[in-house]
């Protein structure tokens, strides 16, 4: 439990009663928690798009809900995502990182920010209410089974950073579990797209991580974040796109 807890004091702005563990280790041995946490965070996105839902047009409720959903997470994914794309216009892996590590946000930052919550507005207001429902319960559980197994397969850029320590504290079977964790959400809210939509948001971390990796010469706690926002647009845009294919 102790585990669980520390998951949820990380990935959400939810208080927690104790103190937290210091340093990235600590979430390396939570990391199998991720999923659950994520089911949870998608159950409150649930709920507060059905009642969003009986006031509200679709396109506003969808906008009120993706907006709970980063007020919710503390926006710290959306901040990987945005260090990571600030990092990029780094001339080499030192640079980048240091572009990474300035609290500023650049352009490419900005305007990849912009385009991933429009996505997600988007893709989850195309979506029928019962589909709504079940796309927000698995696709924050889907994204968070993805940063243990990214972690495992790419070593971290700096011995000291935060995605070493994470990647240092997994335990061997943390991948797996976590990844078992994000199927079985998956499977049971969305049925066979949803096994289909984990294989994108998984191959979609995967794909950042192994970007990232190769510019960075590792990968940091902001790639893995990175990796849970693209793997949770890809999954509400699978299930968009499977339910407009069903019309």
């Amino acid at each position: 439990m102790r585990g669980l807890l520390e998951a949820v004091r990380y990935l959400t702005i939810v208080p927690v009663p104790g103190r937290p563990a210091l340093g990235g280790a600590a979430l390396g041995r939570a990391a199998a928690w991720f999923p659950v946490v994520g089911f949870a965070l998608g159950a409150a996105l649930a709920l507060a798009d059905r009642v969003a839902g009986a006031a509200f047009s679709p396109l506003l409720a969808a906008l009120l809900t993706v907006t709970l959903w980063k007020l919710l997470t503390g926006g710290i994914h959306l901040d990987g995502l945005a260090d990571c794309l600030d990092g990029l216009g780094g001339r080499d892996p030192e640079q980048r990182l240091a572009i990474m590590r300035d609290g500023r946000i650049g352009a490419f930052g900005a305007i990849g920010l912009i385009l991933v919550v429009l996505l997600e507005i988007a893709a989850v207001a195309d979506l029928g209410p019962g589909q709504r429902a079940r796309a927000l319960l698995a696709a924050p559980a889907i994204a968070r089974g993805t940063p243990a197994l990214v972690a495992r397969l790419f070593r971290g850029a700096r011995p000291s950073g935060h995605g070493a320590a994470f990647r240092g504290g997994l335990g061997p079977a943390a991948p797996a579990l976590a990844l078992t964790a994000a199927l079985v959400a998956a499977g049971a809210t969305l049925g066979v797209v949803g096994i289909v939509a984990q294989g994108f948001g998984t191959l979609g971390a995967l794909a950042v991580g192994r970007f990232m990796s190769r510019r960075l010469d590792g990968i940091t706690g902001d790639v893995l974040g990175a990796g849970i926002e693209t793997a949770e647009v890809l999954v509400l845009l699978v299930v968009a796109a499977w339910a407009h294919l069903g019309r």
